[in-house]
């Protein structure tokens, strides 16, 4: 059973860091995210810069509690473990704790890093989530990863004997991947006896070298039959493990859910640091500078790495909740959303009842969220039925 959902924003309410670094030693040719290689990083004024624009966010949100902290990338796995602590202890003297606060840091999975992995733990980090990819040599050949199984399977060894909490990452729906191949790559992975499980689907990203290589034919994920075919089988296999998915692509014991990553499905406030970090604190979008020589030199001239702080109609507020909270299997909190609409519902009530007698949507009192076998449509069901 998840936690309870807590309605947000709400002074009172605990907050989630999220901190990003965005170095890496390569860029992955199927990644999007805001990472970047430089030959030399000056660390030291990374972390006064990092100290810095935490102390901004500390300054606006007074009075709250840290419930989760997420060091995300990037490869964080690469900050020093002394920046990890520094910034740890600012934002405990900064806003305090919360009773069994989830410090979660991204990993990856090479020998060098996880030779890291027992300073981070002592730093404070105590979840790491740990970018395997894949338990297949060729397929991490092709996704370029830096690493290959064996490694990957130490570095994993190396991280349940260090942290109380592990997750890993798998990427499937390759080109030419059987449904077999994974079932068994998936079986391998449930067994090593992880709390929690990321499993995602490949999806060509624009920008991306994967996404040149898919227009110019060389890449070919598979159809939309095989992909469901995959993505009922993952779904059917973890859960029949004990890790049932709690959102579109997470998988956990009960329990042993990301609390962190939660604070965004279930709309609550957090805060965002570090170049292009994004954060949503009452009421207001705030974005960092992206380029990670613009953030730094904003924090250098104005203390802090803002690029936008914007607020956030009542409309956005609600489409956003929606959009993030159907992803849950849990659903959402739909009289909660109602009052971030100001009072009108967010949805089409019609669509909502078509899309409920075909066994997709689920509705009960206060409450909406997407079936089992909605989850494989969610992307067309969220155009139908959100209307705020």
């Amino acid at each position: 059973m998840l936690p309870a959902q807590t309605p947000s924003p709400d002074p009172a309410a605990d907050l989630a860091l999220y901190v990003h670094w965005p170095f890496c030693v390569s860029k992955c040719p199927y990644c999007d995210f805001n990472s970047h290689v430089r030959e030399q990083v000056d660390q030291a004024a990374w972390r006064t810069a990092l100290l810095a624009d935490l102390a901004h966010e500390a300054a606006v949100l007074p009075g709250r509690k840290l419930q989760s902290i997420f060091f995300g990338g990037g490869t964080p796995s690469l900050m020093p473990p002394e920046t990890v602590a520094a910034i740890l202890d600012a934002a405990e003297k900064a806003w305090g704790f919360a009773d069994g606060i989830e410090i979660t840091l991204e990993a990856n999975p090479s020998s060098v890093e996880a030779a890291r992995f027992a300073d981070l733990a002592r730093a404070g980090v105590n979840r790491v989530s740990l970018g395997l990819q894949s338990l297949d040599d060729e397929a991490l050949a092709f996704l370029g990863r830096a690493h290959d199984v064996n490694e990957g399977q130490a570095a994993l060894a190396v991280a349940q004997s260090v942290f109380p909490r592990v997750s890993f990452d798998l990427i499937y729906a390759l080109p030419g991947q059987r449904l077999a191949d994974w079932r068994a790559q998936l079986a391998r992975a449930l067994s090593f006896g992880t709390e929690h499980l990321s499993l995602y689907q490949l999806t060509i990203e624009p920008g991306t070298r994967f996404a040149t290589e898919a227009l110019a034919g060389r890449i070919t994920i598979p159809d939309g039959d095989s992909a469901a075919d995959l993505f009922e089988a993952t779904r059917a296999d973890a859960a029949a493990a004990g890790l049932p998915a709690y959102e579109t692509s997470n998988h956990a014991r009960p329990g042993a859910e990301s609390r962190h990553n939660l604070a965004y499905w279930r709309y609550q406030d957090y805060a965002g640091i570090g170049p292009g970090a994004h954060g949503r604190r009452g009421g207001l979008a705030t974005v960092r500078r992206k380029k990670p020589e613009n953030w730094l030199g904003a924090v250098e001239r104005n203390g802090h790495g803002l690029e936008l702080e914007d607020p956030l109609t009542p409309s956005t507020r609600a489409t956003e909740a929606l959009l993030m909270g159907l992803r849950l299997t849990e659903g959402v909190d739909l009289d909660r959303i109602t009052r971030l609409n100001g009072g009108v519902v967010p949805v089409d009530l019609a669509a909502v009842a078509r899309l409920e007698a075909l066994g997709l949507i689920a509705r009960t009192p206060g409450r909406l969220r997407v079936t089992e076998a909605g989850a494989l449509l969610l992307d067309a069901i969220l155009p139908e039925i959100v209307t705020a």
